[in-house]
């Protein structure tokens, strides 16, 4: 009869367990990094009708309610008790910041904009701006062609003596078939 010893499972389960614990305390180190990198992807959300600085400074007392809706869009809440106020809201969320909101109310007297307040608005090209942030550096690919590129690509005169215009020449359509969609 074989004998097994029960001291060989017991030292093995000690030694796991030991490991465990000291992984633990090593976790907490790296623990941002790790969690950085499992955590899923969060979109950035833009809600509501962003309104440029550029918009606001076409505003000016006096314009009727169709030619502010022309330039800042339709508001974003209307009420029913308040008939000649228009506020337009917006706000970002992004992964690693806090939510960002801006207000702007627009008030009227009758049809006519009497003033406007609210928030500072950003700048068309800070808002483009602040969306690409997380892209440092975008890649951005070269549209223009090296002479040496183009030569390459040169048509090239045939050997065997056939001018440019010879060639320009469609060839002839075997009989059945149907003739090119572009000339």
């Amino acid at each position: 009869m074989i004998q097994t010893s029960t001291r060989g499972p017991a030292t093995l389960a000690a030694a796991v367990i030991v490991a465990l614990l000291a992984g633990c305390s090593s976790f907490n180190r790296t623990s941002h990094q790790l969690v950085d990198a499992i955590t899923p992807y969060q979109v950035e959300v833009v809600q509501g009708n962003f309104v440029s600085r550029e918009q606001v400074e076409a505003l000016h007392p006096g314009m009727s309610r169709e030619q502010v809706r022309d330039i800042l869009g339709t508001p974003l809440v209307t009420s029913l008790f308040h008939a000649d106020r228009w506020d337009y809201v917006f706000s970002m969320r992004r992964k690693g910041r806090d939510i960002e909101t801006k207000r702007l109310t627009v008030y009227f007297s009758g049809f006519v904009l009497e003033c406007v307040e609210g928030d500072e608005m950003p700048a068309e090209t800070e808002f483009v701006a602040q969306l690409g942030s997380r892209n440092a550096k975008p890649r951005v690919p070269k549209l223009e062609a090296s002479p040496e590129q183009l030569e390459r690509y040169a048509p090239k005169p045939d050997e065997g003596g056939a001018t440019a215009a010879a060639a320009a020449e469609p060839a002839p359509r075997p009989a059945g078939s149907y003739p090119p969609l572009e000339r």
